[in-house]
């Protein structure tokens, strides 16, 4: 006689169900600047999706399309002062200059 037996899923945590790594904190506190600037331009957008936009809400979104675009313009000019390898598992660390 055969059991029928559903497959058991590996006990171990997933890739995904951990927490984030040192690398990916530093990533996002690299990047905090240019993840506010969007949140708050979604923000403004998701707003005038519910009515007609009148000109506080157009302003509001030009506003913060400017902030997004100066976010994501002082990103890229910052220069990390250097890149150095991570724990071995390919990722990296940047040292950024205050």
């Amino acid at each position: 006689m055969k059991h029928i037996v559903a497959d058991q899923a590996v006990v171990t945590a997933d890739e995904y169900d951990r927490e984030p790594t040192a690398t990916e904190l530093n990533a996002i506190e690299w990047e905090t600047d240019v993840i506010r600037a969007d949140v708050e331009l979604l923000d403004a957008q998701i707003t005038a999706l519910d009515r007609v936009p009148n000109e506080v809400d157009t302003q509001r979104i030009r506003r913060a399309r400017r902030r997004l675009l100066a976010a994501r313009r002082d990103l890229e000019n910052k220069v990390p002062v250097s890149v150095l390898p991570h724990a071995g598992d390919g990722s990296f660390l940047l040292e950024v200059a205050a």
